[in-house]
């Protein structure tokens, strides 16, 4: 099924079908992007790590200065009785969302426990197995704490990432691979990075400018619990270009290898396919 074509929509308290309106023009979300939100997957069966995505946009929430309104436990659920109206076969993208709704008296900070809060289910297909991507470089940076809430899965910072994007497909790449505000690598504009060489594993170190996501913490492990070295390092492009292979990390795809950094060549390597393989095995097993 095509994405887009099959939505469910928590809201008020109850399920709707279809892509449901949820806020409103003068909502502080809608007019000042006090939104965050957290996605997870639902597929062959489970949905890894639930509960850590719905830890997180609560956590997302409180940095971008809004209220939690529903616990972690609370949400999982509601998300799994969503997700029984769904085929056992179905691929279903999961995004839990807050958004400020009233300002207080400056209007420009979310008032204390106005928050709205939603589920979109959306059935999204997985990546096939062959999937792979290219990368570029581009003149945009990721943030730091100090200028933007990178703290938080938060929607404010994704036009940064959608123009990225852009640029990366002007130079016919599909995507970034990205700088942080000192111009070491810190992630893709769409997913975390990883990069193999001589047998060893190396991903950028968490410093603050981008999200260490759940998915790769997991892959972190499991590549530890196979007897694979993986460093947390402070990386740079000359690094990557001498990779024996790099591969993203991310919710939606979970592995992604990376043929082609700009002139650089990559093979899709025995690390990427062995990290995709742990995940999906880790995964079941959560059945």
């Amino acid at each position: 099924m095509a994405a887009g074509t099959n939505i469910r929509t928590y809201f008020d308290g109850q399920w709707h079908d279809g892509n449901a309106p949820i806020m409103r023009a003068a909502d502080h979300g809608a007019w000042l992007g006090s939104s965050v939100f957290d996605g997870a997957r639902f597929f062959d069966g489970v949905a890894p790590d639930l509960d850590a995505h719905c830890a997180r946009v609560n956590r997302s929430a409180e940095a971008l200065m809004l209220t939690p309104s529903v616990t972690t436990e609370d949400m999982v659920e509601i998300i799994r009785e969503g997700l029984q109206t769904f085929g056992p076969d179905a691929a279903v993208y999961i995004r839990p969302m807050y958004w400020g709704i009233d300002g207080d008296a400056t209007t420009i900070v979310p008032k204390d426990g106005s928050t709205g809060f939603a589920i979109c289910l959306e059935e999204i297909p997985m990546a096939p197995a062959t999937a792979s991507t290219t990368l570029t470089t581009t003149q945009f940076r990721r943030p730091v704490l100090e200028s933007a809430v990178v703290n938080a899965k938060a929607g404010c910072l994704y036009p940064n990432n959608a123009r990225m994007l852009r640029e990366a497909r002007a130079k016919g790449f599909a995507n970034a691979l990205v700088a942080d505000a000192m111009g070491h690598v810190a992630e893709t504009a769409t997913a975390n990075i990883f990069m193999a060489r001589d047998g060893e594993v190396f991903t950028p170190i968490p410093n603050g400018t981008f999200l260490a996501g759940i998915t790769r913490a997991r892959h972190i492990k499991n590549l530890r619990a196979d007897g694979v070295t993986v460093h947390e390092a402070v990386l740079s492009f000359d690094d990557f270009h001498n990779a024996d292979e790099v591969f993203m990390t991310g919710n939606m795809s979970k592995v992604t290898p990376v043929t082609a950094l700009d002139g650089t060549q990559y093979q899709v390597g025995p690390i990427a396919r062995r990290a995709r393989e742990m995940y999906w095995d880790w995964a079941v097993g959560t059945r």
